[in-house]
């Protein structure tokens, strides 16, 4: 059989078709769907809908239900999604904390677990905190973690996929090069993805937030990094590097030598980072507003303030915003997507500095753009690593169909 016909023969349209009743049947509140429910949300046949049910029901994935709607005096066939079946977990490591979900077959998150990431943590440590987190989040749901049928971790750095490995990570020391992967498959006997971080977080906002074929993912906390989505495909460039805006140099003079790094922080990073909000913050703020700043190291107060009026605050707010919209304008300039999404921590700012950022945005701009702030919080990582996970799963449930 050649490649082509391996490629479109009945057995791949059956998958096609198991594949699209499975999505149906997930994306449905209470995972129970009637056939001519599956036929409308699919666009298939129902001969195909049912041969699909079938093909689902044999492999475990599916199981009808006592009918509860009557059509012309014969109950209508209901069939359930035994999302119940199995777990995955989806991983957040950074340099601050360790976020564990995990969820059903479904995409349905039954716990969550964090812990703080300590100051000295080094890539072992990190390893041992993540399994401590995970099997407390395992524990929770009623599972052990050999249970989980797959696992994926979203982390700072550029990623090599072949080897499943962190090839550059600034943030966390020791983290590059560690065989995560290997040692987690090794304790959990199941299958094991990496990723970077603002990929997944990308990932979570097309399941569970934006859904624009040509969108740009902004994360910003201390690192500031983005993810593309071009005509509806993500974009990672040749060594999976694409996207690393926190590193573009907008204050050293064209004609001197750039200053080396030794914080692990980008160009960008070291101007509007978490990190450098805070610096500006207490270098211009005084009274409980400066206490509180250097007392917590929490930049939410100098918004707080901001919000309540206070002048040095607010300037603050718009030299950030300013410098910002500097940064973003090169990447905006040159890829120009239908939306901006930003997430990571210093979105609890709000609109306060969002709007100002927009403000400054729209000169350097020859086109407008939207920009908002993304719904997923803190917890787009997480989610968008239980979703690479569920399709993992995915590809292997469907395989044999």
């Amino acid at each position: 059989m050649s490649a082509g016909n391996a490629a479109t023969g009945p057995h791949v349209l059956r998958r096609i078709n198991a594949l699209a009743v499975l999505n149906a049947l997930r994306a449905v509140d209470d995972l129970i769907a009637t056939v001519s429910g599956l036929v409308q949300a699919t666009g298939l046949s129902r001969p195909a809908v049912t041969r699909a049910l079938t093909a689902l029901t044999e492999a475990g994935l599916v199981e009808f239900t006592g009918a509860t709607e009557h059509q012309v005096g014969r109950p209508a066939s209901r069939a359930r999604f035994r999302a119940e079946l199995g777990h995955v977990a989806g991983i957040d490591i950074g340099p601050h904390k360790v976020l564990v979900m995990v969820a059903d077959l479904s995409g349905k998150v039954l716990s969550q677990r964090q812990a703080a990431t300590p100051a000295d943590a080094t890539g072992e440590r990190l390893v041992r905190l993540l399994r401590t987190t995970l099997a407390k989040a395992a524990a929770e749901t009623g599972v052990a973690p050999a249970d989980l049928w797959s696992v994926a971790v979203g982390a700072p750095g550029i990623v090599d996929h072949a080897s499943g490995e962190i090839v550059l990570a600034p943030s966390i020391a020791g983290w590059s090069g560690l065989p995560v992967t290997a040692e987690l498959r090794g304790w959990l006997g199941c299958p094991v993805h990496i990723e970077n971080d603002v990929n997944l977080a990308v990932r979570a906002e097309r399941w569970r937030g934006e859904s624009s074929d040509n969108l740009l993912f902004v994360q910003w906390g201390e690192r500031i990094g983005t993810g593309m989505v071009i005509d509806d495909k993500p974009y990672g460039g040749a060594s999976a590097a694409a996207g690393e805006l926190g590193f573009i140099d907008l204050v050293t003079d064209l004609d001197a030598e750039p200053p080396a790094a030794t914080d692990g922080l980008g160009a960008f990073e070291r101007l509007v980072g978490a990190g450098a909000i805070l610096r500006l913050a207490i270098q211009r703020c005084s009274g409980d507003v400066r206490d509180r700043l250097e007392a917590t190291g929490d930049i939410a107060f100098l918004f707080d303030a901001a919000r309540e009026g206070d002048e040095a605050a607010l300037s603050v707010v718009d030299t950030i915003a300013a410098r910002f919209a500097r940064g973003l304008a090169v990447q905006l300039l040159l890829m120009d997507p239908q939306r901006v999404v930003v997430g990571g921590g210093v979105t609890r700012a709000g609109e306060l500095l969002f709007e100002a950022v927009r403000k400054r945005l729209r000169p350097l701009l020859l086109a407008p753009v939207e920009l908002r702030v993304s719904a997923l919080g803190a917890a787009g990582v997480a989610l968008g690593a239980v979703r690479m996970a569920l399709d993992h799963v995915e590809e292997r449930l469907t395989s044999s169909l």
